[in-house]
């Protein structure tokens, strides 16, 4: 947890008559239309409303400037974690390759118009508003990011897609420690949403879950939070230790080439170039019982001083442990966590991975019992070397007696949208190799 946890194409809309590929393309969103009311297509929902929102940000005190969303890498993985998250895993409804290619580009279209803001267009008199009117007249732009992945399912026989699976993809089996409910794992295609305030987040969810009902059915969904940094550093844990610290750099191109992207030549399908494997655990925290223990016992399976982050060998949170000082785990144990998950060994350090967690808290079970822990998220190039080399450290660990992962999954980030004519999936879904 610590240092690493397993724990726009087509019809505009107007009166232009749509070719006979195009017309079935958009079948799935004509289906969804007429289950919100006839009125949607009037409004322009299917076709106009598709476009950028309308009036550019900038306009009536909407000064805050939009997250990029164009690039060769999708814009919310590299990022910090906002103050808020939704994590929405769904099953594709679409019928076939042509409506998955629009259903793509749907999302595209919406979360470019979404991460850039705007006024929404006018309804007709009787038809349904163009937009949920949550954050008020104007969408802000800002920190929205709209991150997508698709999982291996996605690469069965519906959509003829089994020859270009991302080589190390697979449907993410449980490991020793883990209690994994199958209503909680895995989904053909994960959307998550991220912002700086709730409002943004639930906002963007319930505007693609409009414009992508009758293609995309919710599997599971998990909402997440991040606290400021208390006092400073990195923020906390709901186990209250810092968590992400000893992240690899993102400023640094080259490192995250190593660890984080997918390159050419690199054995995966030509597509995937720029994508990431994405790993989404999510993991009960035993709170009640956790509270009961000693800090000193808290820290020493940790491997960190509670307060400061710095290992217990040290004095500030980013400091180095010095494991070769320290054979015998008198100072940080040899089970600690930090030391089990980076044991800073020579091979160790092609092992990292990009974190990104958030804490989560659904209330409480059916026994009254507080439901909060971790929803973890990482980055990485390869699964097998960086992951799941980390993660079967990690099994046994003092700290599984803490925490129950219960869901997530293993899916692919798609690489990112170039400009405003391409649309996440396209070199997926092309006839060849682009």
């Amino acid at each position: 947890m610590t240092d690493s946890t397993a724990a726009g194409e087509g019809s505009e809309g107007g009166t232009a008559a749509a070719a006979p590929g195009e017309v079935q393309r958009r079948g799935f969103l004509r289906r969804a239309a007429a289950g919100i009311g006839g009125t949607v297509a009037a409004a322009g929902l299917v076709g106009a409303d598709r476009r950028a929102i309308g009036a550019p940000a900038g306009q009536a005190g909407n000064t805050a400037t939009a997250m990029p969303f164009h690039g060769a890498h999708q814009a919310g993985v590299l990022p910090a974690p906002q103050r808020s998250t939704a994590y929405v895993s769904f099953d594709v409804t679409a019928g076939g390759r042509a409506e998955l290619a629009e259903l793509l580009r749907t999302v595209t279209d919406r979360a470019r118009s979404l991460v850039r803001g705007g006024t929404p267009p006018p309804a007709g008199i009787t038809a349904p508003p163009t937009d949920s009117g949550i954050l008020g007249p104007q969408v802000p732009a800002g920190s929205l990011s709209v991150t997508a992945a698709v999982g291996a399912s996605l690469f069965d026989d519906r959509f003829g897609l089994a020859g270009r699976r991302p080589r190390r993809l697979t449907t993410m089996k449980p490991f020793p420690d883990d209690d994994l409910d199958g209503d909680w794992c895995h989904g053909d295609l994960s959307l998550q949403f991220c912002a700086d305030s709730q409002d943004r987040v639930l906002h963007a969810l319930r505007d693609i879950a409009r414009h992508t009902r009758g293609g995309l059915q919710v599997r599971w969904r998990i909402d997440g939070f991040t606290s400021p940094p208390r006092p400073s550093g990195t923020p906390r844990n709901l186990m209250g230790f810092k968590d992400g610290t000893a992240n690899p750099d993102v400023r640094d191109a080259r490192e995250m080439d190593r660890l984080v992207w997918v390159r050419a030549h690199s054995g995966e399908p030509a597509w995937a170039t720029g994508g990431s494997y994405q790993v989404v655990r999510l993991i009960r925290m035993l709170v009640e019982f956790w509270d009961r223990v000693s800090i000193t016992e808290q820290e020493r399976m940790f491997g960190r001083n509670r307060e400061t982050g710095a290992p217990l060998d040290g004095n500030r949170e980013g400091d180095m442990p010095h494991y070769a000082q320290d054979p015998k785990g008198d100072v940080i144990p040899l089970d600690s966590h930090i030391r089990a998950a980076n044991p800073r060994t020579p091979g160790a350090e092609e092992q990292r991975l990009l974190r990104r967690a958030y804490n989560y808290d659904r209330g409480t079970d059916t026994n009254g019992n507080l439901d909060m822990g971790l929803l973890f998220c990482c980055y990485q190039q390869d699964l097998a070397r960086q992951f799941e080399t980390v993660q079967k450290r990690l099994a046994g660990e003092p700290l599984v007696d803490y925490v129950s992962p219960f869901g997530g999954g293993y899916f692919f980030a798609l690489p990112g949208v170039r400009n405003s004519a391409d649309w996440l999936g396209r070199t997926l879904l092309a006839p060849a190799e682009v």
